[in-house]
């Protein structure tokens, strides 16, 4: 039986619910939680009504949810929304609804949202195009679009960083460079605004931990990274080594648009 991409996506991620909000094992979503915030201080006020699109559990929406009228989270596996919805319950946050969707067909109708947001999902979807163009279309006119994700760097070369991501985590796609996903926005009719673009460096055991990366590919992993930092082909994964650690270096960025 053929699996589709969006099963592969709700097996990967409800292995992940739990630990989504792990600090130790999950550094790409804790770690820079408040830089984005941060990022998107300037848009927000307190009469917004939010979409995170592909929110997982909500890490955003329950980072900004009383500081406007609403939130909602949008995502497609619904072990992740539950996990959600239990931490925002937890907080006495009574703004948020956890709702199950497709990123790539939003269930809203036109302008219906003052701000929306994807946070670290364009990698795991099929047609990044369709995403973003629903967040612009769902987007009230002057709303912000915000997009943070993963970015290819361009000095790795040929090297094929998914390959690596797809032996952790079969649900992951592919890494767009930045300047594609400024495009995506622009194609979509919103006009960028702002970027940061930043590096991460990360210890390798917890990110394959955080996963439950089957110990045949993670071995895999750990001898492919092992053997570049000997002087061997390259893994687009940077890695280097910490204390004894293998670590590796994800490139990030975050991008502000407006909707027409």
């Amino acid at each position: 039986m053929t699996v589709t991409h969006g099963e592969k996506v709700v097996r990967e991620f409800s292995k992940q619910a739990a630990t989504f909000g792990d600090p130790r094992l999950n550094m790409e979503f804790t770690v820079n939680l408040a830089r984005l915030v941060q990022f998107m201080e300037p848009e927000l006020d307190p009469e917004d009504v939010v979409l995170e699109v592909a929110a997982g559990t909500g890490l955003v929406s329950r980072a900004i949810a009383r500081r406007v009228r609403h939130v909602t989270a949008l995502d497609l596996t619904p072990a992740m929304l539950d996990q959600g919805k239990r931490e925002a319950d937890a907080d006495n946050l009574t703004n948020v609804t956890f709702t199950r969707g497709n990123a790539a067909g939003l269930p809203y109708l036109d302008r219906s949202f003052t701000l929306v947001i994807c946070r670290f999902a364009l990698h795991h979807v099929p047609d990044p195009e369709a995403v973003v163009r629903e967040m612009v279309r769902v987007s009230r006119p002057g709303a912000a679009v915000v997009v943070a994700d993963l970015v290819r760097d361009e000095s790795i070369g040929d090297a094929d960083v998914d390959r690596i991501e797809r032996l952790r985590d079969p649900s992951h796609g592919t890494i767009l460079p930045a300047d594609r996903i400024a495009e995506l926005l622009a194609s979509a009719g919103a006009e960028v605004k702002r970027t940061d673009p930043f590096d991460l460096v990360r210890p390798l055991e917890p990110w394959l931990e955080q996963s439950h990366t089957p110990a045949e590919a993670a071995a895999q992993i750990r001898k492919e990274l092992a053997a570049e930092l000997a002087g061997g082909p390259a893994t687009g994964m940077r890695p280097s080594e910490v204390d004894g650690e293998l670590h590796f270096t994800h490139s990030n960025a975050f991008f502000c648009g407006i909707a027409p």
